[in-house]
């Protein structure tokens, strides 16, 4: 039974909606504000947001940006059900990573479709719970990295940037991208801290096999790449 997350300042919609969607087979949770949808996302899980734009405490997409940002809640799909209808406000809600777009007044047999047919296409992304490249292999699922078969030990911070250079090799990425990956809403660390984990992460990867320290090249007045072709070499 997918759970679905109905975020609505307004008591009657989140009513009436959950009395559509329960006979459908969803199991509904609610909130009622940016905080305690963020709360009911990060805690509760679910496999589906239905996302209100005005609501107490800022507008929704404040949320939908937020939950895009952070690996534990940007695969969520989210659909906005507003009462909006300017097409920028369209626009604006589906290039920040809305999956759909309803306006109120809607047909609820109609919202239900969508959210039957949203769920069918996130499905099919299977997210990868294993990286690597040659014999250096990060689990995503159980938080460990080994090389040649042995353990690395690793901070957290290190371990999301091995993961972020192990998805995206031959990128140049500058301090500033991998400052917003890494840390997110963090908004006090200073750039210069990417550098400290990065080298706490080539020191890692120093002490089992030199060879792996040095896929991750410093791209002067840029940032940084991870290149696995250097391996081959």
């Amino acid at each position: 039974m997918a759970k679905v997350l109905l975020v609505d300042d307004e008591s009657d919609i989140r009513e009436m909606l959950r009395f559509s969607l329960e006979p459908a087979g969803f199991d509904c949770i609610e909130a009622g504000d940016i905080q305690d949808a963020y709360w009911k996302v990060t805690e509760e899980f679910p496999d589906i947001v239905l996302l209100d734009w005005m609501l107490p405490g800022g507008p929704g997409t404040e949320l939908l940006r937020r939950m895009k940002k952070e690996d534990a809640t940007k695969a969520v799909p989210v659909i906005m059900v507003t009462a909006k209808v300017h097409e920028d406000n369209i626009v604006e809600a589906l290039e920040m990573g809305a999956r759909d777009y309803v306006t109120k007044p809607f047909n609820t047999k109609e919202l239900v479709a969508r959210i039957k047919a949203t769920l069918r296409q996130t499905a099919k992304v299977e997210p990868k719970s294993e990286l690597g490249v040659g014999e250096l292999h990060l689990d995503i699922d159980s938080r460990r990295v080994t090389l040649s078969g042995a353990d690395i030990s690793m901070g957290p911070k290190e371990f999301k940037l091995l993961q972020f250079f192990l998805e995206q090799p031959e990128h140049v990425h500058s301090r500033a991208k991998l400052l917003e990956y890494i840390w997110g809403q963090e908004t006090h660390v200073q750039e210069r801290t990417v550098d400290v984990h990065i080298r706490r992460l080539r020191k890692a990867l120093q002490a089992a096999n030199p060879a792996y320290s040095n896929l991750i090249q410093t791209v002067s007045g840029t940032g940084y790449r991870f290149s696995p072709r250097d391996l081959q070499k």
